[in-house]
Order: C-alpha cells, then sequence, then structure tokens
C-alpha cells in the first residue's frame, strides 16, 4: 500500500504496548512482500540492543530504528547491527553517535502529537535527519519547507483508526511531502 503509494521506506513496528505492533513472522512476510521495492525498517523501543539487533536479523530488515537509546546503548547496537537508524526529541542530543541518520519525532513517538518546528531554528543536526512527530497530509509541505529535513517518516497522520492505515491519506501524504522538495 505505501509503496504505490510512493514511500521510500516502510517501517515494521516491534514494540510492546503499541497498537501498530507485530510479531516477528509477521514482521518476515512484510519484508519479503516488500522484496526490495523500499528499504525496510524495524521500530523499536524498549528493547535492549542484543534482542533488538536478533529481531532485525529475524525480520530480515534493512535498518534497526531504536527509540529511547542513550549513546551507549547506540553504539552497541551498531556493532550488532550495521545500519541503525536512531530517534530523539527536539529537545534530545543531535551530535552523531555513528548512526546512518538521526529521526527528530515528537517526545512521545507514535502519538501523533506535534511539536513545534521552531526548536530547529536554533539549533540543527550536523548529519542527514528525517523529520517526524504530528505529520499529515495536511501540514507536511509547511513541514518540509520550514525544517528541510532528508525525509519524513509518518504513522498515526495517515491512520483512520490506531494500526490501521488508510491508502488516500498515505497517497495525499506521499504527493504532499515530494510537492515541497
Amino acid at each position: 500500500m505505501a509503496i504505490e503509494a510512493g514511500a521510500d521506506a516502510i517501517g515494521i513496528v516491534h514494540a510492546a504496548g503499541s497498537p501498530r505492533t507485530v510479531d516477528l513472522p509477521t514482521a518476515r512476510a512484510l519484508v519479503d512482500h516488500v522484496a526490495g521495492r523500499a528499504t525496510t525498517v524495524l521500530v523499536v523501543k524498549g528493547i535492549a540492543p542484543e534482542p533488538a539487533a536478533e529481531a532485525a536479523r529475524e525480520a530480515g530488515v534493512d535498518v534497526l530504528q531504536v527509540h529511547g537509546y542513550d549513546r551507549e546503548r547506540t553504539g552497541r547496537a551498531l556493532e550488532l547491527f550495521p545500519r541503525i537508524w536512531r530517534a530523539t526529541s527536539p529537545g534530545g542530543d543531535f551530535d552523531p553517535w555513528g548512526e546512518e541518520l538521526l529521526l527528530i519525532d515528537s517526545p512521545r513517538a507514535g502519538s501523533g502529537e506535534r511539536w513545534d518546528l521552531r526548536a530547529l531554528l536554533q539549533r540543527r543536526p550536523s548529519g542527514p535527519w528525517m523529520l517526524a512527530g504530528g505529520l499529515d497530509p495536511d501540514n507536511v509541505a509547511r513541514a518540509v519547507l520550514d525544517a528541510r529535513p532528508a525525509g519524513v517518516d509518518v504513522s498515526s497522520g495517515v491512520e483512520s483508526a490506531p494500526g490501521v492505515k488508510d491508502l488516500e491519506r498515505i497517497r495525499r501524504f506521499a504527493a504532499a511531502a515530494r510537492s515541497s522538495t
């Protein structure tokens, strides 16, 4: 669904308590379905680096996206899995820790909660980064124009209900994001 709408990467959530979480056999089936048409990303939170990396290998994803990791845990994850995207909040550490990409998300990732992009006017990440948090088809174009990220990440902003993606919202989001680049 997302690939046909123009997504470059597909996030597969493996985080306890999320309405979007999937088990590893389902994650593997999704990776097999995508079959090289997009970058596959296993999104984890509340999982130590060792089981997170093992889950990423078992699912067969391209990238492991870690939420809530400090510098030490990020370093350990990098020893265990070759491609790490690290998520942080607007008040978090933007310095590169060796990750491939930094994801700047709202303080409550996955909540759909918007945050004030003016925080990025005072300090900018020095490496590649993506914008997330409260984005939807109606605000993504303005957010991209204002923040100038390398990419955007969305989940709840393209759902009709928690955990239920809406194809039309995905299409509108992708079109709006691309229109502002």
